[in-house]
């Protein structure tokens, strides 16, 4: 596993992660991150961005405390929260003469061999063109994340985009180091596992429950998601989100977070 080789590399990045516990976005680490991941752009790293957080950004820049239950308040803040978050990304990656360019999915897109085939031109279009994809489930029109069916949440489709570009390199980012053998917020004697070489039913049963009060997903949807991603071929790394310049450690070669490997004879 040489993840220094990796030249195309899907990030996924979600709400916990882009936001503060009241909901207000996380200007620092916004900015760190699209730093970041400018740098691996110009070095010549291809770059594709999975950004959850349209909801999350919504309540914030709405005032809201409690993610709503209904799903047509759910897309109303997706409306208002993805527009936010692109005008974000394209402010700071703007800075570091960096395109980005917003392309948000529906299951049935991805499902049908002809739009499917179509959205993989586009992305290789603009990866060609030296532009960052940055990738949303499409919310508002969409409601399968919404009520929690498969799509499901962004660690899935964060899966689905790697493979569909024939990524090299899976990197999940999120409130936690990696995968732990407990909770590590209820035991501080929890134990960090480095490596995952193969998924089985053990290791998902290390996985919790949901997210946070402002994201959809937890540990189990990551799990989920590296199974896709390594049965394609993909490593994927599931680590903190809190300092993103780890994402150089990472690439070259260090230890971070838990690396799920690709399974043999795949790539």
């Amino acid at each position: 596993m040489n993840t220094f080789k990796s030249r195309r590399i899907v990030v996924k990045v979600g709400t916990s992660t882009l936001t503060y516990e009241n909901g207000s976005v996380n200007l620092r680490r916004l900015e760190k991150l699209c730093k970041v991941l400018s740098d691996l752009h110009n070095s010549g790293k291809q770059i594709i961005l999975v950004s959850s957080g349209a909801i999350g950004v919504g309540m914030g820049k709405l005032k809201m405390k409690e993610r709503p239950s209904e799903t047509r308040y759910k897309q109303a803040l997706a409306a208002v929260g993805q527009c936010e978050l692109m005008f974000l990304y394209d402010k700071f990656f703007g800075e570091y003469n960096n395109s980005v360019a917003q392309v948000l999915l529906t299951r049935d897109v991805v499902v049908n061999d002809h739009s499917r085939q179509n959205v993989i031109n586009t992305f290789q279009s603009l990866l060609e063109m030296g532009i960052i994809p940055i990738v949303n489930e499409n919310d508002t029109v969409a409601i399968d994340e919404l009520v929690g069916q498969n799509f499901g949440d962004n660690d899935n489709l964060s899966a689905i985009v790697a493979d569909l570009v024939a990524a090299d390199l899976l990197c999940i980012l999120t409130d936690i180091d990696g995968l732990y053998d407990s909770d590590p917020r209820k035991n501080k004697n929890a134990t960090r596992i480095p490596v995952v070489t193969h998924i089985d039913d053990k290791i998902k049963e290390m996985a919790g429950g949901s997210g946070s009060n402002r994201g959809t997903g937890g540990m189990a949807t990551k799990i989920t998601a590296a199974a896709a991603a390594t049965s394609a071929g993909i490593n994927c790394c599931v680590m903190s989100g809190n300092d993103p310049s780890k994402i150089y450690k990472l690439i070259e070669g260090e230890q971070i977070g838990t690396m799920f490997t690709a399974q043999e004879g795949t790539i």
